[in-house]
Formats: structure tokens, C-alpha cells, sequence
């Protein structure tokens, strides 16, 4: 089975290399910049849960079908993302979109057809090193995926995913998952990049357990109203994780704002806040936070960042 990664960063990097140690054929398509980075020093990973450093084979375009492709772009990429993608989706080939959120289905349906676009989670820490090398953050490693209309995933697909190992799971209500990742990251996202802070910094505070506490209700309600209520056992570890004192967890959005990168605030907290404006839900934390990114989105675009 032929496997295409788009994108050789943190999360595409992550699990195209552990597809490659359980010897699935991967491909990586990559802009010019990070194949040249790769053809010297090869894809390394550096990991508590194994470290991975080998070549690895690459295209700047796709020729031909593969048999599943796995998206991992950023959420402002997706439009560039689809296009480059397109040749490599053929009749049988499914996509796996590793993107925060939901917005990005609505955006691959289009182009692809709901049939061919599988849902998709992972919860992994991971970033790119000034170096290249992609630094997974603690031993934390899961991937769900799933047709959409609860169907079985083709078994060529769904048995190399697999095979990675027990943290990764075909789910049958996949979208919930989805949703439950959703309300999580826009919780962290938002009381990190509000607090600027991780959260263990930010539940030492008086207020902070109850304000983070009360983000994610605002977050569980918008999926709610869409039709997709968080099971108790979902939201009790949820809850768990996000208020854990010394925790030294943060959102990836947090590191961007950190060095002045671009953020994915309005395909997160923006696509949940308009959702919440829609159903007529009242979410000031939420605003808050998505305010606050939104400066910071305006002041780069006026210094004239990329």
C-alpha cells in the first residue's frame, strides 16, 4: 500500500516516520525548502517513546494515485494543501486530514468527495526544531480515525494504521472524537495563548482552575449544539488534564504566538466562536482569547510578516 504525507513538519514527520518503522511505503511531498533540509540530515525524530532518523523518499509533485494520503498542513495552508494533493487522489484513495478543529472537512469534501475523506485525531505534542529535527513533548501518542458515515475503512488502510500500535484505533463515531478534540485544544489554546502561560502556570493562580473550567463548558456547549454532546467519561479527562497543577503543557499555538509565527486562531477558536454565534451561545472566554490572537494576527500582518 503506497502512502503520501503532505508535509514532512511535526505532525506529518511524527507519523509518517512511525509508519515507516513498521515498513510501510511512505512518500513525502515537500516544498523545496525542508526537502533540501531532509535530502542532507534525513527525517529525525527525537522521542522518550524512540528517536528515528533515516532518509527518506520525497516528491514535489505527485504523478500518480496513492492508496491513502495523510494531510497534515496547517489550517491557513489547507487551500495550496488540497491543490497539491489533487493528482495523488484517485477512485480507491482516502484522505486522513491530522488538522485541528473541523472546518477543513467542509473544504476536502468539496474537492475530494465526502466518500474519500476519512476523519481523523491525533493528541501529540510535538514541534520543529530550529534544527529540522521534530521533538515529541512527553510519551502522550494517539490516533483515531474513521469513516465519517460509520463504514469500515477500507482493510488495506485500516490495518496499516493499525499496526502502529495499540494507541491507534479505527472509531465508528469518528466526528465525536473530533468534537472532543475540538473543545480540548480550544480550551488549551485559548487559556495558554490568553495567559500566556502553560497551564500548570496558569491553575496556580487563584482563578485559573475555575476560568479554564469554565472555558471548556463554553467549548462542550457549541458541540452540543451541533449535535454532538461529550460523553462524561470524555469531558472528566478532559478536565483532568487541563487543570493538572505544575502542568507543563501548551498549546502549539502558544509557541507560534511565542515567536511571532502565524496562528491557526480562526480555524480553531474562530470557526467555534462563529458556531456559538450561530446557535446563540454566549462564550466571552472564548472571545477573549480569540480577540486576543486576533491582535496579534493584525499586528503581524501590519508589520508585514508572512
Amino acid at each position: 500500500m503506497r502512502i503520501l504525507v503532505l508535509g514532512a513538519g511535526a505532525i506529518g514527520g511524527y507519523f509518517g516516520a512511525r509508519l515507516l518503522e513498521g515498513g510501510a511505503d511512505v512518500t513525502f511531498l515537500v516544498r523545496p525548502a525542508r526537502a533540501a533540509l531532509l535530502a542532507r540530515d534525513g527525517l529525525r525524530v527525537r522521542s522518550a517513546r524512540g528517536d528515528f532518523a533515516r532518509p527518506v523518499r520525497m516528491l514535489a509533485a505527485p504523478g500518480g494515485a496513492f492508496d491513502l494520503v495523510l494531510l497534515a498542513a496547517k489550517a491557513y495552508d489547507l487551500e495550496p494543501a488540497i491543490a497539491a494533493i489533487a493528482p495523488a487522489v484517485g477512485a480507491s484513495t482516502r484522505v486522513l486530514p491530522l488538522l485541528n478543529g473541523i472546518a477543513h472537512l467542509d473544504a476536502l469534501d468539496a474537492a475530494f468527495g465526502p466518500s474519500r475523506v476519512l476523519g481523523g485525531v491525533c493528541h501529540l505534542s510535538v514541534t520543529l526544531e530550529e534544527d529540522g529535527a521534530i521533538r515529541h513533548f512527553g510519551t502522550l501518542e494517539r490516533l483515531a480515525f474513521g469513516d465519517r458515515s460509520a463504514a469500515e475503512v477500507p482493510a488495506r488502510i485500516a490495518s496499516t494504521l493499525r499496526g502502529l500500535g495499540d494507541h491507534v484505533v479505527e472509531s465508528r463515531d469518528i466526528l465525536g472524537a473530533m468534537w472532543d478534540k475540538f473543545a480540548f485544544i480550544a480550551t488549551l489554546a485559548g487559556a495558554t495563548c490568553l495567559m500566556r502561560a502553560t497551564l500548570g502556570e496558569v491553575v496556580a493562580t487563584p482563578d485559573g482552575a475555575a476560568l479554564v473550567r469554565r472555558l471548556h463548558d463554553e467549548c462542550r456547549a457549541v458541540a452540543a449544539a451541533a449535535g454532538h454532546a461529550l460523553p462524561a467519561d470524555a469531558c472528566a479527562a478532559a478536565r483532568s488534564v487541563l487543570t493538572t497543577p505544575g502542568s507543563p503543557l501548551k498549546a502549539s499555538m502558544l509557541r507560534d504566538l511565542e515567536r511571532g509565527a502565524r496562528t491557526e486562531c480562526e480555524h480553531v477558536l474562530g470557526d467555534l466562536r462563529r458556531r456559538a454565534a450561530d446557535a446563540g451561545i454566549d462564550v466571552p472566554l472564548l472571545a477573549a482569547a480569540l480577540a486576543h490572537l486576533r491582535v496579534h494576527e493584525a499586528a503581524r500582518v501590519a508589520r508585514g510578516a508572512s
